[in-house]
């Protein structure tokens, strides 16, 4: 005797349900995006270009302009744990830059 396995659409709703709530709707949209799936890849489409570009933008902030004149250095005092995580930001978003 064999078993035959059928999973009835569960990997597909599972799939579905993952999508959703990475695009952050509701369950109620989980039929229609199921139904009508382009919409919603757009709508990610475009959320991804937005962070994209977000992450581009913080990246160049990081740089000096062209033309831009160099300040005199100034004394600030802030806390080094407070430096070493502005340290860790300008290290991560220079890896996610890097992987674009």
């Amino acid at each position: 005797m064999t078993i035959i396995e059928h999973d009835f659409g569960k990997n597909n709703r599972d799939t579905v349900r993952r999508f959703t709530k990475l695009i952050t709707l509701e369950a109620q949209h989980e039929a229609k995006v199921l139904a009508n799936p382009i919409p919603y890849l757009e709508r990610a489409t475009e959320r991804l270009s937005q962070l994209e570009m977000a992450l581009l933008d913080a990246a160049r902030a990081l740089d000096p302009q062209p033309g831009e004149q160099p300040a005199p250095p100034q004394m600030v005092e802030i806390d080094k744990a407070e430096y070493e995580r502005l340290l860790r930001c300008k290290e991560k978003l220079k890896q996610a830059v890097e992987k674009l």
